[in-house]
């Protein structure tokens, strides 16, 4: 199989169908080579658009909620990124494509997917990729401030942590419910946050807490 192909092929069918609207996005999709975080015996359909089981009871999602919450997240090529859920690396780096300059700082509650999540970004070049273990619910304190955040696991609220971390202008990207879960969009403003709702999803459901 022609994995450049298939994801050539991939990306053009995003843009078409709209679910692709920022460039960015769609060149940080066709650079991140999805068939590298996922197991051997799914790489056959790495390029589907649609959730693939990683291990640990957690799935990569499909490309198109990956290019949506990217397109909604719209990093500065400078910001410093936090990402909750780091599963098997790849929203990562695709959200790595969309910096220059700054940085993903992502925490994975299973120790062993943040192993080979790390192992797999560092084969893979993606330096500007932090990988801890913890618990999503309490962020990622040390690197705070952050100009923006995303939950790769549906939470009944965003940890108040997490919206604590990032700055005032910065925004926050998650899905947000327990039976019916939205994707938010939540902007930290002066006078408290503001939200946004982008339509029904369905997540892996957030641990630990």
């Amino acid at each position: 199989m022609d994995f450049e192909v298939a994801r050539e092929r991939m990306v053009d069918r995003l843009v078409s169908a709209g679910r692709i609207r920022r460039d960015a996005t769609a060149e940080a999709l066709r650079a991140v080579p999805r068939h590298e975080f996922v197991p051997p015996d799914r790489r056959g359909a790495a390029y589907e658009d649609r959730p693939l089981p990683i291990g640990g009871n957690q799935t990569v999602s499909a490309p198109h909620m990956v290019a949506v919450m990217s397109d909604l997240l719209a990093p500065a090529p400078d910001d410093d990124v936090l990402e909750i859920g780091t599963g098997c690396g790849y929203h990562a780096a695709v959200t790595a494509e969309l910096l220059d300059t700054g940085s993903v700082s992502s925490v994975e509650y299973e120790g062993s997917l943040a192993a080979d999540a790390r192992e797999r970004l560092d084969r893979l070049g993606y330096d500007d990729v932090d990988v801890r273990v913890g618990d999503g619910h309490e962020g990622w304190p040390e690197h705070a401030p952050y100009d923006a955040a995303y939950l790769t696991c549906a939470a009944p609220s965003v940890p108040d942590a997490v919206l604590e971390q990032v700055r005032e202008g910065g925004v926050v990207i998650a899905p947000v419910g327990k039976v019916r879960q939205e994707l938010v969009r939540l902007e930290v403003t002066p006078g408290g946050v503001e939200r946004e709702e982008h339509g029904g999803v369905r997540f892996v459901p957030m641990v630990g807490g």
